[in-house]
């Protein structure tokens, strides 16, 4: 797997300064933590499902999660199970299964963990892990304990990702004990824990609220508050951290609009692209855009999506450009050991050896799976290539 995989290598070529790294479903967590990029969901209950897991990964998905929970009806959970074991044979028998993107089970019950990774019997082989529901620190434990009888029962490494969504970490007085609670949890686990997700629909939920597709998930306070508070507990760059995901962007159909297009217009002319500009205005992705924007700026990586059009655009966003990545390396050089500050290669801001070190690190570790653009090349390069595929 690779991300820009899909389009021809010379395209490839003419969009990065380094193109994004190849990598496996057996690559160190900490490269796939950060490789996860949109992570798109699907109902367990699709009869096609292993068609559309072949279709999403040719289009350059590289991460799907096969949906048991709120996806589906309750009265449907038992026939969408014995569909995922038939899907997941469908695709152990392909000519090519190393193909598959990361597969990823969204389960309801801790059970379901050891019953479904037995049931998958050699097709096991292509699972990576589970996703957790409503994760607390009593649900939480019972779910990573049958992770760990479900690894040693297959002889696969199965990751966990924990999705934060429960009432009690919305509720002002009882966040803290409960975000205290979730990091003793998956510290206990930390090997196991690839990424923690947020559920920010649930959140919603509580307060009977829903954004629309001119607002982001920070400007409902209630839920910029929560996603603060767990990048404060759960997101910290000292080694106690983990990559958290930004939140699911729901809208995917034209609706009328209330408020003017955030996409400014001149990123577009430059490169004779108003009309993909239009396109993404039109099916409300401009919101979707300004959200990954400011989902990095809050440190969260990746983001889960419910519609294959939303891959591209966190994609083409999650390549370090030019000027990213030569701040980078200028604060790592190894004779910047001792600290100081300097002027950018682009002389247009001060890096800071020491402040900025851990967000250096970061921006190398993203560089390695999503690529370094080029000079010339800006996100409306890499969104056009990506949607031509």
């Amino acid at each position: 797997m690779r991300h820009f995989g899909h389009i021809p290598s010379a395209s490839r070529a003419g969009l990065f300064h380094q193109e994004p790294a190849e990598f496996t479903a057996d690559s160190p967590a900490s490269t796939l933590a950060v490789a996860l990029g949109a992570t798109l969901y699907s109902p367990a209950t699709r009869p096609r499902l292993a068609d559309d897991v072949r279709k999403q990964a040719a289009r350059g998905v590289v991460s799907m999660v096969l949906c048991l929970e709120d996806s589906i009806d309750d009265a449907d959970v038992e026939a969408a199970e014995a569909n995922l074991v038939r899907q997941f044979a469908d695709l152990a028998a392909a000519d090519a299964p190393q193909d598959v993107p990361l597969l990823f089970i969204r389960v309801r019950e801790p059970h379901q963990i050891t019953d479904l990774a037995a049931r998958l019997g050699d097709s096991v082989r292509l699972l990576s892990g589970f996703v957790l529901p409503k994760f607390t620190e009593t649900r939480g434990r019972a779910f990573l304990e049958a992770l760990t009888v479900a690894e040693r029962a297959s002889g696969r490494r199965l990751f966990a990702m924990p999705v934060l969504e429960s009432p009690e970490l919305l509720h002002l007085e009882t966040r803290a004990a409960t975000l205290a609670g979730i990091a003793a949890t998956v510290d206990k686990y930390r090997e196991r824990v690839l990424a923690l997700r947020l559920g920010v629909t649930d959140f919603c939920s509580a307060y009977g609220l829903r954004r629309s597709p001119d607002m982001t998930a920070y400007d409902v306070q209630l839920v910029a508050h929560v996603i603060a508070d767990v990048v404060n507990v759960l997101g910290r760059s000292d080694g106690t951290g983990f990559t958290i995901t930004g939140p699911v962007w729901e809208y995917f159909r034209l609706g009328e609009r209330m408020f003017k297009p955030q996409l400014r217009r001149s990123p577009f002319l430059e490169g004779r692209a108003e009309d993909l500009r239009t396109a993404l205005i039109e099916h409300d992705l401009d919101g979707l855009l300004r959200e990954i924007e400011l989902d990095r700026a809050n440190g969260l990586l990746g983001k889960t999506c419910i519609h294959p059009t939303h891959v591209v655009p966190v994609h083409a966003l999650s390549v370090v450009s030019h000027e990213e990545y030569s701040d980078a390396q200028d604060i790592l050089r190894p004779e910047r050991g001792g600290g100081g500050v300097m002027r950018s290669a682009y002389t247009n801001k001060m890096n800071e050896v020491k402040p900025h070190r851990a967000w250096a690190e970061r921006t190398l570790l993203r560089a390695e799976v999503f690529g370094v653009a080029n000079e010339d090349v800006g996100f409306v390069d890499l969104l056009t290539a990506g949607l031509a595929g």
